[in-house]
């Protein structure tokens, strides 16, 4: 009796269009270690084995994360996203295969801080997010409680794959982390 539970077609989105106001600077060419922040997330994507693509215009600019991940969910072939952000260089293969596997139609991290990158969501979605954008609501944490999302939580010595880098102070700790 062959399985009836099959796989869902998978990609990854890497969200790269955001403005870089704190930062001053277009966060996915600069270079950590031997590779941009861009490449470091493809590379990861190619290690778990996902296909990859770069969302970098968002069909609704000025909308933080939540204009990549509806641009990503509308344009998308797969049924299921894993989203990561282009300025999480740190993010272990691990990881994203557990975050693959977790069960549920929408998965995100969870920190103490709450939930975030990187996170999944199955394209039937779509709708949910679009009804909180125009109620202007940006959050990814209210997009991850509307979903009543399922968490993948981290230890605190796991959540540290989560740095990501907004400020020249992050950018200044990451390049102390790869020398």
């Amino acid at each position: 009796m062959a399985d009836k539970k099959q796989k869902l077609k998978t990609e990854v989105c890497i969200l790269a269009g955001g403005g870089s106001q704190r930062l001053g600077q277009d966060k996915s060419r600069l270079k950590l270690g031997d590779r941009t922040l861009l490449t470091h997330a493809r590379v990861l994507a190619e290690k778990v084995g996902l296909p990859s693509r770069v969302i970098r215009k968002d069909d609704m600019p000025n909308c933080g994360p939540l204009g990549g991940v509806i641009t990503a969910l509308r344009s998308t072939n797969a049924d299921s996203i894993v989203f990561l952000s282009c300025d999480m260089p740190f993010l272990s293969t691990k990881l994203v295969k557990d975050l693959n596997d977790h069960p549920g139609q929408a998965v995100f991290t969870q920190t103490i801080k709450g939930a975030g990158f990187p996170f999944r969501l199955n394209k039937n979605l779509l709708h949910v997010a679009e009804k909180q954008l125009s109620n202007g609501e940006y959050s990814l944490q209210a997009l991850a409680k509307k979903l009543r999302a399922r968490r993948l939580r981290l230890s605190v010595a796991k959540a540290r794959q989560l740095f990501n880098i907004n400020t020249p102070a992050d950018w200044a700790a990451a390049q102390k982390r790869v020398a």
